[in-house]
């Protein structure tokens, strides 16, 4: 895989991090490349406690992601900067998905299930959610104007970073921007 051995390395940081002592303002030197696009808050604001749902319709809500970093991407099944993304987003699960990261993706608006899992064949997708919020109710709640739309929270649930429109999420630039995000302060 592209960047094994460094993602190897990073993947081993971050376990070892602490993460509830994150460097927002290390990291929002760190943004280089598409990541200069991630507006860094701050201080954490709350996410969304609406619930959205998973393929099959069961209700899901991002408290049930606490005690991981999350990137919550919402996107539509109409949406060509999506359509470019998405392998990307798939490439980052694979190289740096596991207790304690993981990407979420949330078709927001009216996407057929059907249609949502066309467009996950066509790209090449198999290892992302196909979770739903056909009502828009979650992504209204988190001000979500225009797909896509990705998000960062902190492992205690609190929205620490979003980047509105299409990333290279399979980047060096966002492996590093992730690492020093996701890494304790000071280290």
């Amino acid at each position: 895989m592209k960047f094994s051995g460094f993602v190897l390395l990073y993947t081993a940081a971050l376990a070892l991090a602490n993460p509830a002592l994150a460097d927002v303002e290390e990291a929002k030197h760190a943004r280089q490349g598409d990541m200069r696009k991630m507006v860094l808050h701050e201080a954490p604001k709350p996410a969304g406690t609406v619930d959205f749902m998973t393929f099959e319709g069961e209700p899901l809500n991002l408290s049930q992601w606490q005690g991981k970093w999350v990137l919550v991407n919402f996107w539509a099944t109409w949406c060509a900067p999506c359509r470019k993304e998405m392998p990307m987003l798939s490439e980052l699960q694979t190289e740096l998905g596991g207790d304690s990261f993981e990407i979420l993706t949330i078709a927001t608006s009216r996407n057929p299930p059907p249609a949502m899992k066309a467009f996950f064949e066509e790209i090449g997708v198999e290892n992302l959610p196909l979770h739903r919020d056909p009502k828009s109710k979650l992504s209204r709640e988190m001000g979500v104007l225009g797909l896509p739309v990705t998000v960062i929270l902190n492992p205690e649930g609190e929205e620490v970073g979003r980047l509105t429109g299409d990333a290279d999420w399979s980047s060096l630039h966002a492996y590093k921007f992730l690492d020093t995000l996701m890494r304790p302060s000071g280290s």
